[in-house]
């Protein structure tokens, strides 16, 4: 990790303020780095002192989904074991894959039902959109006040465990006019539409309102979509780039720091 960032004058920028782990996920270490890379300057960017975990770890929540409860428990544990200093002392946790942060906030405790480092990683477990509006941080409108356009869709397991207000508030904050159509699932859900027996299931979930509304769209509105299999429906299914709100925030950086 590196011990700071370069501000636009080439000078090295100093973290300060609250120390945070950006939890890696699979998606994030292996097929969308560029949402984490831009995690990392945003959270930098609000003052945060970032890290990640010193282990190539999982939550485990293929293997919750596919009833495999002993392997899941056994990947959840070697979290907190990894994680379990820091958890212990207060430091929060900062997910960028909704079903990663659904494990720690939901199926986790379910799991550690007397484990207290489970309890506080479940309470200490944020979105970014979420750490990001607790900090009392939030991006500038654009200086020419120009109204923006985004597309905004959330994970299942986003808007049932967590919500989407925060995201909302961010990117309104940042100038955008935000469309965030009722889609319900995106029909991908997970592995599910990946596979060929789901295929046409998967399809005509996504065709009733999300890959319509994403068509439609014009063609400088943002598409906004945190979790990797929304997003994988997104771009296959109407042929359209997604960004993770990460990535939204960070192409308006250098943003202005946390009141300290």
């Amino acid at each position: 990790m590196q011990q700071g960032r370069r501000d636009p004058a080439g000078t090295q920028a100093v973290r300060r303020g609250e120390p945070v782990i950006l939890w890696a996920d699979t998606f994030s270490n292996h097929f969308r780095p560029e949402a984490a890379l831009a995690a990392v300057q945003v959270l930098e960017a609000a003052g945060c002192r970032v890290s990640l975990p010193q282990a190539r770890l999982c939550c485990g929540r293929p293997l919750y989904d596919f009833g495999l409860l002993d392997q899941a428990r056994s990947a959840l544990g070697r979290i907190l074991d990894v994680l379990g200093a820091q958890i212990m002392a207060g430091v929060p946790v900062i997910g960028l894959e909704p079903s990663c942060v659904a494990v720690f906030r939901d199926e986790l405790g379910k799991l550690f039902p007397d484990d207290e480092r489970a309890a506080r990683l479940a309470a200490q477990t944020h979105t970014l959109a979420e750490y990001l509006d607790r900090s009392g941080w939030l991006p500038s409108a654009p200086a020419d006040g120009k109204v923006r356009r985004a597309l905004l869709h959330g994970h299942c397991h986003q808007k049932a465990l967590m919500g989407m207000q925060a995201e909302l508030k961010m990117l309104k904050a940042a100038g955008y006019a935000v469309d965030a159509p009722d889609a319900g699932c995106c029909g991908m859900a997970g592995s599910f539409g990946f596979k060929p027996e789901h295929y046409e299931a998967s399809q005509k979930i996504g065709e009733m309102v999300l890959l319509p509304s994403v068509r439609a769209a014009a063609a400088d509105t943002v598409i906004v979509a945190n979790g990797f299999s929304c997003r994988e429906q997104i771009e296959q299914g109407a042929g359209r780039r997604t960004l993770h709100l990460a990535e939204v925030l960070a192409r308006d950086l250098p943003l202005p720091a946390a009141s300290r």
